[in-house]
């Protein structure tokens, strides 16, 4: 109603610059932005045009890569196939965003930037990458280990993966947390606690199954940390000593007082039933406790028929390892990814929505962003072009009748890959936007060509942004000299 007593009705639907087809719906964002400009014609549209989590050089940054693109894209415009006039073909809406002005609320807008800002990088390869990362982080965590927040995000889960291996020494070295969210995601550590406590409770004088046991059991916190090998050279001697032996210390006891407890348990309790005691031992989470069930469940269905501890260790020695076990989440997850004291390992479309002090994207690379667009021979019967993307272009045209006739296999191709280089775009904006003080970038000078065979390094283009962005701020472009 337009009286003015009326209450004004509000929807907040998100940045069409940051829609990317893994958030929230499978739908393209095309038509998220179509949207937005029929309310923009009808007057109903309303921009927040400020945003108060970076700071200023990291909004800068942001504006400046978003309009770079839009005016490579304007270049090249009279290629591609433009179905609807009312869709803007550059991949972001004009826009700029603003710090917050000036209010009560100095402490919650736009943080000062630790060191410049935005640091941006050009190592000599990937192991250069990760030596330059390492430093700054060292830096930064060491300036206050219990509240830093950083994350590092990749493009794709292998890039993690490598990262995770070649940052885990360093980051154990100076006993910063490593949080790698693709092997989470991918692998469970349950059924390797499982396993290991349980391969103790069946062979309990053997070495290599006593220390596999106090390794979990240091790891969980539940005993302190001690000379595991000590321990576990004489079974025997430190699970039951004899009047002679020599006293042990009270960390040793507490040791040897967990395991026999695991040991009586094996004996009293019925086989079905371990798996969720250990867990419980374990001082597992709601979460942890969740997954160890699921464990049991699949479990217990497997060995139906042949209920042995043998059976057990063979089936969950299958699933250690051939088989990813997901773990079950509960709760919100989202805040794991954000913990304080924390180095998150993190890729970019799961990044969304959050946010970190610092923020490290290493590996700017051409062939990954925009990505470059390959047809495998084998699919190569029809045409040089990817069938699923083309059906999707024409389904699309029809769909919404933005033409009289299906395009063309040649025109519905060249769109496809017009919009799957934009959406990289929006994913580059959208990671380099979850930055809050220190938004780090780098592309090496050699990189490998797949992430499959990290090894096979070769000369990579860095990501056609990065350059704009040294030569757009040259105070920000950062020596590559690691000091030792």
């Amino acid at each position: 109603s337009p009286s003015p007593s009326s209450l004004i009705n509000l929807v907040r639907v998100g940045d069409p610059n940051q829609a990317i087809n893994s958030s929230f719906t499978p739908a393209d964002p095309i038509y998220f932005r179509q949207f937005c400009e029929e309310c923009k014609a009808q007057d109903r549209l309303v921009t927040m045009y400020q945003a108060g989590r970076s700071t200023e050089i990291i909004i800068e940054a942001a504006n400046f890569a978003l309009e770079w693109v839009n005016g490579l894209y304007k270049k090249d415009l009279t290629n591609l196939n433009r179905a609807n006039n009312r869709i803007s073909t550059t991949p972001f809406r004009p826009q700029r965003i603003y710090p917050v002005e000036p209010n009560h609320r100095k402490d919650d807008v736009n943080p000062q930037p630790i060191g410049r800002g935005l640091e941006l990088y050009t190592p000599r390869d990937i192991h250069h990458t990760v030596e330059l990362l390492s430093q700054r982080v060292i830096e930064l965590f060491a300036e206050d280990p219990t509240n830093t927040r950083a994350a590092v995000l990749v493009r794709e889960n292998r890039q993690g993966r490598w990262l995770a291996e070649a940052l885990a020494p360093v980051c154990k070295e100076h006993k910063i947390v490593l949080y790698d969210v693709g092997e989470r995601d991918r692998h469970s550590h349950v059924p390797e606690d499982i396993l290991a406590i349980l391969q103790f409770c069946d062979r309990p004088h053997s070495p290599d199954y006593l220390k596999a046991a106090l390794q979990v059991s240091v790891q969980r916190q539940l005993i302190p940390t001690q000379d595991l090998n000590a321990l576990a050279s004489l079974p025997e001697e430190f699970l039951y000593p004899g009047p002679l032996a020599p006293p042990q210390t009270e960390s040793v006891q507490k040791a040897c007082r967990l395991c026999r407890n695991l040991l009586r348990a094996r004996l009293e309790l019925p086989l079905y039933q371990l798996i969720s005691f250990i867990a419980l031992t374990l001082h597992y989470d709601q979460a942890e406790l969740a997954t160890a069930d699921k464990l049991a469940e699949r479990v217990n269905r497997q060995i139906a028929g042949n209920s042995s501890m043998g059976a057990m260790l063979a089936a969950l020695s299958e699933i250690v390892s051939s088989e990813r076990f997901e773990p079950v989440e509960i709760g919100d997850v989202e805040a794991r990814y954000t913990r304080p004291g924390q180095l998150t390992i993190i890729t970019m479309h799961k990044a969304k929505g959050l946010d970190w002090d610092f923020v490290f994207l290493p590996f700017l690379h051409e062939n990954l962003i925009p990505g470059r667009f390959w047809v495998p021979p084998q699919r190569q019967f029809l045409g040089d072009f990817t069938l699923s993307e083309v059906a999707r272009a024409q389904i699309r045209a029809a769909l919404h009748g933005e033409e009289s006739a299906l395009p063309s296999t040649t025109a519905a191709w060249e769109q496809a890959k017009h919009l799957k280089t934009a959406e990289e775009y929006r994913l580059l904006y959208v990671a380099m936007t979850r930055a809050k003080r220190l938004l780090w970038m780098s592309a090496a000078k050699m990189a490998p060509f797949t992430w499959s065979k990290p090894d096979n390094l070769q000369q990579q283009a860095p990501c056609p942004v990065f350059p704009a962005l040294k030569q757009q701020f040259p105070e920000c472009v950062m020596m590559t000299t690691v000091f030792k």
